[in-house]
């Protein structure tokens, strides 16, 4: 086992890690979720809500990684936190990303057709959000915020974590804000969460591998 996940260990699920600086941020969220309904931008919330579980399925596989190595997950987040709620997932990270599909899909324009540097606005935000959020993800290695101890996931070889880390978040964000129906946008997001429910009741209520 490394270091990092010992750290990770150590603190995982420790209420004694809470600070104070939570209940702002839960304020924050709930203001930019409130404000997008009462716009009635419910695109906006369905497509925030679907990259939330998209970035809880990869915590919760990550989480397994480590499990059936018993070496290290594919990313630990072992730094100072308010609380460690799986091996590399913290309550900042996501708060982060309960609010990054909202961010994202509110710049994009109301012109699907429109076009961005001769493609498609779509395909411009998805390719710059994408990049974009690789470039934090390294900086916070290179600060020993999130560690990688795989080589097949580092700077070596970013194109993994450019698919596997962000880039289908933003595609199945921006997939659900451009459906066609508010039934179908809930039907899309209540089955992502509900994946990921079952899958920590099961992997860490049930088995304890999480």
């Amino acid at each position: 086992m490394t270091v990092s996940s010992e750290q990770a260990l150590s603190i995982l699920r420790d209420p004694s890690q809470f600070q104070w600086y939570l209940i702002p941020l839960l304020l924050v969220i709930i203001y930019i979720y409130h404000n997008e309904a009462r716009l009635k931008n419910w695109s906006s919330i369905f497509a925030g809500l679907a990259l939330w579980g998209c970035d809880w399925f990869n915590e919760i596989w990550n989480a397994l990684v480590f499990h059936f190595t018993e070496f290290a997950p594919v990313w630990g987040a072992p730094a100072k936190t308010a609380y460690l709620i799986l091996i590399g997932l913290n309550i900042e990270i996501c708060m982060m990303f309960s609010i990054m599909g909202v961010a994202c899909t509110i710049m994009l324009p109301e012109d699907r057709k429109l076009k961005i540097l001769g493609v498609s606005n779509r395909w411009f935000f998805l390719v710059l959000f994408t990049t974009l959020a690789v470039i934090v993800e390294m900086i916070l290695n290179a600060l020993g915020a999130l560690t990688w101890d795989y080589p097949w996931w580092s700077t070596r070889f970013p194109w993994l974590i450019w698919i596997a880390g962000y880039f289908y978040f933003f595609l199945v964000a921006f997939w659900v804000y451009d459906m066609k129906t508010i039934r179908a946008k809930a039907i899309t997001v209540a089955t992502i969460l509900g994946i990921d429910l079952a899958c920590l009741i099961v992997f860490m209520g049930v088995l304890k591998w999480i």
